[in-house]
């Protein structure tokens, strides 16, 4: 049992979670679907707050209207109701002729003769009548109900204003009817001007009254009249609460139809924006790029569909561009490749010609070995510059490198050997751990990398300057300090890697010449060329391989540069088990 409790329980919660896990991703749903942010957001809600307002309005208008229609029903009652007790009592006092002189020692409590069978006879439910004479209360009754007025209520009695009765009732009743021991039948309500009604809060009775009050038959006295609102204010209330259980189910209706309206005719709008969004996640910049087909919502009659059709023939244009950039980058690459491969074969002519006349055994003038000698050194530039041409182009035709282990150590330490020989009067300086560290790539053209940096650090710095080489694996890549200038390119790699820095103590690389600095043909200004030969026999290209090699290799290159320190930056994906590490040479 234990056991099997135990086992219960994980699988339990488990049930439980898995239960709830879509509630937040549907609660997001809706908070997205209902934020203000957003269009479907803003036609909902306003749909809900229009229709909510209109709910009010018609609320308090159709209440206001009840309201004066049950209280002018009421009222009509009311004054009818007053006409039927001033009738009897006028007709009782004929008859019975009470001693008014008595009216004053009788308390409220005491009933004057024949006025029970006036408040039984044809009144509503409810009904108040009394009689006053001056302030104090000569007969009250309800009908049908309890009537112990309290002093606080007859005082409110007697502080209404008592009026003249209707013409219709002073007239008095027909003199063949006073033999008769019972009242006549009510009249009905007199179309003259009615008795005021007021209302007043009668606590002892239970609620409010509409009351009215007119002088009595009697000399010194007064009748009241009052009919509850307590009817009226049920109904209302009743009225009340079925608009709100319908104003609720309109706002709930209201809600999820307009959701699904919405959403139905935006959704040829979120067709247009996820085609928009997948045409911002292809590669624009590479050779041949293949858009979406475009979104099938063009109807001209609406609006999305005037959006669609706009969009369709924007991703028409900007694909017809495309592919012209293509071809033609295609075309330039084709050029540039045969060109440079065509020159190989004219420029080792010419170099070889002019080797051959410089050996020459028979005398020759000085100016025509000068100028054999120039041909011979102008054609071995180009020849240089063909190169890196044809290398270029086959980089950006995307030629695939060969893909093996390579000892980036050994790289730095060779390369870095044949700088030190090639440049004496320079100080350099090595910074490699104390393992292998290994790359995937073409050996030869990251040893082309190396060469060209170490190249341009000696070439464009004084003598006595220091060139430092650092291999790290897995850098913390530190930011750069806010008064060097800095560009970088290409994409940093994920995961392992290892940095590989050129760093040198020179003048310093101009800011204005960044942003150019990887770009073909871009050379530095002499300012920062050692000597203008030097600088006059780069071919502007070396800076431009390096970008190229480096990106075939899925690494990227930074320079940060300051005056007193330029430093280039290599990274590239470290390779953690080779197959085969080749072997390490010493320095």
């Amino acid at each position: 049992m234990p056991g099997g409790l135990r086992s219960d329980g994980p699988a339990a919660a488990g049930t439980a979670r898995a239960g709830d896990a879509p509630r937040p991703r549907r609660l997001s749903w809706i908070a997205a679907l209902l934020s203000f942010r957003t269009i479907s957001g803003r036609l909902i809600v306003g749909l809900v707050v229009l229709i909510a307002v209109a709910s009010v309005a018609v609320s308090v208008e159709t209440d206001n209207s009840l309201n004066r229609s049950l209280m002018s029903s009421l009222n009509q009652e009311l004054q009818s109701a007053t006409d039927s007790w001033y009738q009897c009592v006028q007709h009782t006092s004929m008859n019975d002729n009470p001693d008014p002189d008595d009216s004053g020692q009788t308390d409220s409590s005491q009933t004057a003769p024949g006025y029970g069978v006036c408040s039984q006879d044809g009144q509503a439910p409810g009904t108040f009548e009394a009689v006053l004479t001056g302030t104090s209360v000569r007969y009250q009754t309800a009908v049908r109900a309890v009537c112990d007025l309290s002093a606080t209520d007859k005082a409110a009695l007697a502080k209404l204003p008592a009026s003249s009765p209707p013409p219709s009732i002073t007239s008095g009743p027909d003199t063949s009817s006073s033999v008769e021991s019972s009242p006549p039948p009510p009249k009905p309500a007199s179309t003259a001007a009615p008795a005021p009604a007021y209302i007043r809060t009668l606590s002892s009775l239970g609620g409010e009254y509409m009351l009215t009050k007119v002088t009595g038959p009697e000399q010194g006295t007064a009748l009241v009249t009052g009919l509850p609102l307590a009817t009226v204010d049920t109904t209302l209330r009743h009225v009340e609460n079925d608009e709100r259980l319908v104003f609720a189910a309109v706002l709930l209706l209201a809600l999820v139809m307009g959701t699904a309206i919405v959403e139905l005719s935006l959704r040829p709008l979120r067709r247009v924006a996820a085609t928009a969004t997948r045409v911002t996640e292809l590669p624009l910049d590479a050779g041949e790029v293949t858009l979406p087909a475009g979104v099938p919502d063009s109807d001209p009659r609406t609006e999305v569909g005037r959006v669609g059709a706009a969009f369709n023939r924007m991703l028409f244009h900007v694909e017809r561009a495309l592919g012209r950039r293509a071809a033609s980058e295609a075309r330039l690459r084709r050029f540039a490749a045969d060109a440079s491969h065509e020159l190989r074969t004219p420029l080792s002519a010419i170099r070889g010609y002019a080797e051959l006349a410089l050996r020459h055994p028979g005398p020759v003038p000085e100016e025509v070995t000068h100028a054999l000698k120039r041909v011979q050194s102008e054609s071995a530039r180009m020849g240089v510059l063909v190169d890196d041409l044809l290398l270029l182009a086959r980089l950006d035709a995307g030629r695939p490198l060969e893909r093996e282990p390579v000892d980036l150590s050994r790289l730095a330490i060779e390369t870095t050997s044949d700088a030190r020989v090639a440049r004496t009067d320079h100080r350099w300086r090595l910074d490699l751990p104390d393992e292998p560290i290994l790359v995937t790539g073409d050996e030869h053209r990251l040893h082309q990398v190396l060469a060209n940096l170490l190249s341009n650090a000696g070439k464009h710095t004084p003598p006595g300057s220091t060139v430092s080489v650092a291999l790290t694996a897995d850098p913390a890549l530190p930011g750069n300090s806010p008064e060097a200038a800095s560009v970088q390119r290409g994409v940093l790699p994920q995961g392992p890697r290892v940095e590989l820095s050129i760093t040198d103590d020179g003048p310093g690389i101009p800011p204005e010449l960044l942003p150019e600095l990887f770009e073909r043909f871009t050379r530095a200004d002499t300012s920062r060329a050692r000597d203008a030969t030097a600088a006059g026999k780069s071919t502007g290209l070396g800076l431009a391989i390096v970008d190229a090699v480096v990106a075939a290799h899925e690494g990227c290159i930074s320079v940060t540069s300051r005056p007193g320190m330029t430093r280039f930056d290599i990274i590239l994906p470290l390779l953690r088990e080779p197959a085969e590490q080749p072997q390490t040479s010493p320095v």
